[in-house]
């Protein structure tokens, strides 16, 4: 529990992106209409959801008027409301709605994190912004014994390998898999649905991000995330 308070104390207090942290800032100002009246977050975005998870998911980065607004990942968002819908459905949180950080919506089993923890402008951090905030992932990786990854998007799907793949135990993961080939070739291929076994007992599940862009398009809907979701848990013991 103490680590995993002062890593999200080290989060909310970076400031090594400028171009997010000055958006922030301005998307907090200048606010939505609908949410006028709320005091927005405007920081970095820690992670959230049970410090004793088996089960880690990795996002994007925060929406400018959800997590950014909210100060939770995924919360007051509609990206949130599928998340956490199919969340609930498995048992992983006990509450299908995600409205604002004190609604009492716990996580069990598993935590939340993304690859960038400032809302970028365009929901698109560029690359030298997600290898600023890729000390913050490293150090989550190492706050627990994680059995499984769920990776929400292709981003985070390489990020996530990129970072287990600089790990010690790249060895192990290199030579496992039941999809065969070298580990390197498999991990480049990211498709909803996909799993890697890393052969120490971990996975990584892969899965379209609950974005308006894939569901008002229908290229992603509750039943493939659900599948997503359901491979994630069947591993968390």
């Amino acid at each position: 529990m103490a680590e995993y308070e002062a890593l999200n104390r080290r989060i909310i207090e970076c400031e090594r992106c400028p171009r997010l942290r000055e958006w922030c800032a301005q998307v907090a100002r200048e606010k939505r209409r609908a949410f006028i009246g709320e005091e927005y977050w405007g920081r970095p975005v820690p992670n959230f959801g049970d410090p004793a998870a088996t089960g880690l998911i990795v996002g994007l980065a925060p929406a400018a008027h959800g997590a950014n607004r909210t100060g939770r990942m995924f919360t007051g968002d509609r990206s949130g409301d599928w998340l956490y819908r199919s969340l609930y459905k498995f048992g992983l949180a006990n509450q299908a709605t995600s409205v604002f950080s004190s609604d009492g919506l716990e996580l069990s089993r598993v935590m939340i994190t993304a690859v960038a923890h400032c809302a970028p402008p365009g929901n698109k951090p560029v690359p030298g912004e997600i290898a600023n905030c890729r000390s913050h992932l490293i150090d989550t990786l190492s706050l627990r014994p994680w059995r499984a990854f769920l990776c929400l998007g292709g981003v985070a799907w390489a990020e996530l390998h990129r970072v287990l793949s600089a790990s010690a135990s790249e060895p192990e993961a290199r030579t496992a898999g039941r999809a065969g080939g070298p580990r390197s070739e498999r991990t480049q291929n990211f498709s909803h649905g996909a799993v890697v076994e890393l052969g120490d007992g971990r996975v990584v599940v892969g899965s379209y991000h609950p974005s308006q862009q894939n569901t008002f398009t229908g290229r992603l809907t509750e039943e493939m995330l659900d599948e997503a979701v359901a491979k994630f848990a069947s591993r968390l013991g």
